[in-house]
């Protein structure tokens, strides 16, 4: 294989900064009206053939095709808004699959200091290594696609606390010996916890059916 041929063979990956991606755009107006009409499209169509062909394709595209594509449809859609929800899932699925070892770190460390029922919601046994919280967000993000919508997204949100929990803790067991590492962990919590309310404001807007 040439160079030029491998280096467009496969798509990169990104780590978990691309939650700090953002796309620009000429005219907002469209670029929101592109993002919740195809939203919109895709999740009627697939609810109106659940083939699990159809959806395994919509589980694994970022594994395939990378994040790209999904960024310039849904990136700037309001963080409250059906693309919003669907490019968080994508999003928090991408940080799993890029360092699942960090994410089973963090999410062992939230399961032992967070005194709530968000580990038995999000639905990750116990214990949780790598390999099983791939597996978990991969069933978190299949189930927006024939499951219960609104339920996914109480999981993710559940599944973000966690992670959340673990990412505080163990940026202050960091604080005194690696400040650059706590703070990036810390960073990651603030993330995390934004994603939790966000997920969780459009599972509410979902059963109410007001979720655009």
């Amino acid at each position: 294989m040439s160079d030029e041929s491998r280096e467009f063979h496969k798509p990169v990956r990104r780590p978990a900064e691309v939650f700090d991606r953002r796309f620009s755009a000429e005219d907002p107006a469209e670029v929101s009206r592109v993002a919740h009409s195809t939203a919109h499209a895709l999740l009627a169509r697939v609810r109106a053939d659940p083939s699990g062909e159809v959806v395994e394709r919509l589980v694994t595209f970022t594994d395939e095709h990378g994040i790209d594509d999904i960024a310039e449809l849904w990136s700037r859609s309001p963080s409250r808004s059906l693309p919003g929800a669907l490019w968080r899932l994508y999003l928090l699925q991408l940080m799993i699959h890029d360092d699942p070892q960090t994410a089973a770190l963090l999410y062992e460390r939230g399961r032992a200091e967070l005194r709530s029922a968000d580990e038995v919601v999000a639905g990750a046994p116990s214990p949780a290594g790598p390999d099983e919280l791939v597996a978990l967000v991969d069933t978190i993000l299949r189930g927006l696609f024939e499951g219960d919508f609104a339920v996914a997204l109480d999981r993710a949100a559940a599944f973000c606390r966690v992670q959340t929990a673990g990412a505080s803790h163990l940026a202050d067991d960091y604080e005194p010996t690696e400040p650059e590492r706590a703070s990036a962990l810390t960073t990651r919590a603030l993330r995390l916890a934004d994603y939790a309310s966000d997920l969780s404001a459009c599972a509410v807007l979902w059963r109410r059916e007001a979720l655009s």
